[in-house]
């Protein structure tokens, strides 16, 4: 021993880096995040428009860590307070991140893909993903398709993928490997996402309305997190489902009551598959009229 101090163990350098998914919405972001990530962390429904925050998802494999940003689908028709915070998530996120995925659909590539490809960085690797191959009648057209793209701008890589069944999404981690920078782990292994839960809890609530209501409910409902309590392993939980008018507030309850249960237990369900313990949830409905034009109650409920 010479009294020199030992040198600290550095991690072995990887490809490692933020990843940002977007599109215009009803894509499939969240869909995919969640089968590349293995959990389900974003919500998904069939109503455009489900996803309003960033959310982040961790993977780490052996030998390369992808940290996923799944964005909300970029609003160009309405303009709320709520839409454009939505919109400002997309755009900080593309200057954020390191390697960029547009998911389009199969097949389709229309007027708000376009405005969502003229924001992209000339700068950064965009990796083109062409989800819901398995929806697409003729196969034939894919490459004619993929030809017609590749004028639009130099794609990194091309993935056809259906993130709902999970195909070609091994090739897509590949292609994204590929891109990452070689730096240390940005989060440790265990990570899974950034998201408290919290925030996880309202967003599985906001999923269940969207999914057992589907067009009877406006678009302008949230929900509010009042109290989050934790003992062990059990989470006590107290949330409001915002309406915007009190005719909304009928759909949500439903006859007897028995929506409102629905909502309640169905995401207690998940809750208590994510949390891994015990949820007790108690919900119910309240009208803020105009909450998506508060600038302040948005920053309340987590939007930025």
């Amino acid at each position: 021993m010479n009294g020199a101090l030992p040198t600290p163990h550095e991690p072995p350098l990887a490809p490692a880096g933020l990843v940002a998914l977007v599109g215009r919405p009803n894509v499939g972001k969240s869909t995919l995040l969640n089968r590349l990530i293995g959990e389900k962390l974003s919500i998904t429904s069939r109503k455009a428009q489900t996803t309003r925050h960033r959310i982040m998802g961790v993977r780490t494999d052996d030998d390369a860590q992808y940290v996923f940003v799944d964005t909300p689908g970029f609003q160009t028709k309405h303009s709320s307070a709520l839409n454009r915070s939505m919109n400002r998530g997309v755009t900080q996120a593309l200057q954020d991140v390191d390697v960029i995925c547009l998911v389009i659909e199969a097949g389709r590539y229309g007027e708000q893909d376009r405005k969502v490809v003229a924001l992209l960085p000339e700068d950064k690797p965009v990796i083109l993903v062409l989800n819901k191959i398995d929806q697409l009648r003729d196969k034939a057209a894919l490459l004619p398709f993929v030809a017609d793209l590749s004028a639009v701008r130099p794609w990194f890589a091309v993935v056809p993928v259906s993130a709902e069944k999970g195909t070609q999404t091994d090739a897509l981690l590949g292609e994204i490997r590929k891109a990452l920078p070689h730096q240390g782990f940005l989060y440790d292994p265990d990570t899974l996402t950034d998201r408290s839960e919290r925030f996880l809890a309202a967003e599985y609530i906001r999923e269940k309305l969207f999914r057992l209501l589907g067009d009877e409910l406006p678009y302008a409902t949230t929900v509010e997190i009042e109290k989050f309590e934790t003992e062990g392993e059990l989470r006590r939980i107290f949330a409001a489902v915002v309406v915007d008018r009190e005719s909304h507030k009928a759909i949500v309850i439903g006859k007897g009551g028995e929506t409102l249960k629905r909502i309640a237990s169905e995401a207690r369900q998940d809750m208590t598959r994510l949390f891994g313990g015990t949820v007790y949830l108690e919900l119910w409905v309240k009208v803020k009229s105009g909450w998506a034009d508060d600038e302040r109650l948005l920053r309340s409920l987590g939007y930025e």
